[in-house]
């Protein structure tokens, strides 16, 4: 009886819609004439095409950057700024900054400082005397996709803060203990910190592989997928499929998301999640 407002709402707004994407993904349906019940042939349509299997590649390599480069970035600012080095609490609030600001502003300023005329990076290699590594960093096809994901994967801020307020309640005793018994600070890291933040880390590591998965502002804003679809992901297939008035293809790769997503969490929780189980016990 307690339970039932949440489940009411959580049915609502999640269940009822997610059925709906599920179910008009077997229709070919433009959302005006009458729906046409196709089966699985839409999502059939959808890996046959090879814009579709270059943004689903995409996917997973903004998952893997998002879900272990950046949280491992972050674990190690953190572990610094956990040590309260001088100007910590000054170096915490300029790295959570970008966090506070609209992904749509930092966008546009990357773009401005990837621009290939006037931008600030190609205007530095000139200024050190290295124009022939100059480029057009968002229209070439060999770096597009890498300047996304730099600009990207930088941003840690968020989940360095999460990691910190972990590491910040560690019992002291236990690095005093360590030190009294030789351990210098990279040892007390890898035998105190690390274990006891695991279960946190796989927590930052799952939210970073599920923003990986349905990324879509920073690459629909640089590039809107090209050059010749190498940036492009399902988010933004579904985006265009959904503007042309093709609600069936695109609630099909809206499956096809969540369904990448619900295996995701699953291998995630099999593996780091059970050792991370135990360490819950072991504290």
């Amino acid at each position: 009886m307690f339970l039932s407002p949440a489940l009411i709402l959580f049915a609502l707004y999640f269940v009822y819609p997610l059925g709906f994407v599920f179910a008009t993904s077997t229709l070919d349906w433009n959302g005006i004439s009458n729906a046409r019940f196709v089966g699985l042939r839409n999502y059939l349509d959808n890996f046959q095409s090879r814009t579709f299997q270059i943004s689903i590649r995409n996917n997973f390599i903004w998952v893997a950057s998002l879900g272990f480069v950046q949280i491992s970035l972050a674990a190690l600012v953190a572990m610094i700024l956990a040590r309260q080095p001088r100007g910590w609490r000054f170096f915490r609030t300029v790295y959570f900054l970008p966090n506070v600001i609209s992904q749509v502003a930092i966008a546009m300023m990357w773009a401005a400082l990837y621009n290939a005329e006037y931008g600030a990076i190609n205007q530095f290699l000139e200024l050190l005397g290295l124009e022939h590594l100059t480029h057009n960093w968002l229209g070439e096809i060999g770096t597009a996709l890498p300047s996304i994901l730099i600009q990207q994967v930088f941003y840690i801020g968020y989940f360095m803060i999460i990691i910190l307020a972990s590491i910040m309640s560690i019992p002291e005793s236990y690095y005093s203990a360590a030190q009294i018994d030789g351990a210098n600070v990279l040892q007390q890291e890898i035998h105190i910190t690390l274990p006891m933040i695991r279960p946190i880390l796989v927590t930052a590591m799952t939210l970073a592989m599920a923003y990986g998965l349905r990324h879509f502002e920073a690459t629909f804003l640089l590039t809107n997928g090209g050059p010749a679809h190498r940036t492009s992901v399902l988010g933004i297939q579904l985006y265009k499929m959904f503007s042309a008035l093709d609600y069936g293809h695109a609630n099909a790769i809206g499956g096809t998301l969540v369904i990448i997503g619900l295996v995701l969490i699953a291998v995630i929780r099999s593996t780091l999640g059970r050792h991370a189980d135990a360490s819950d016990m072991t504290q």
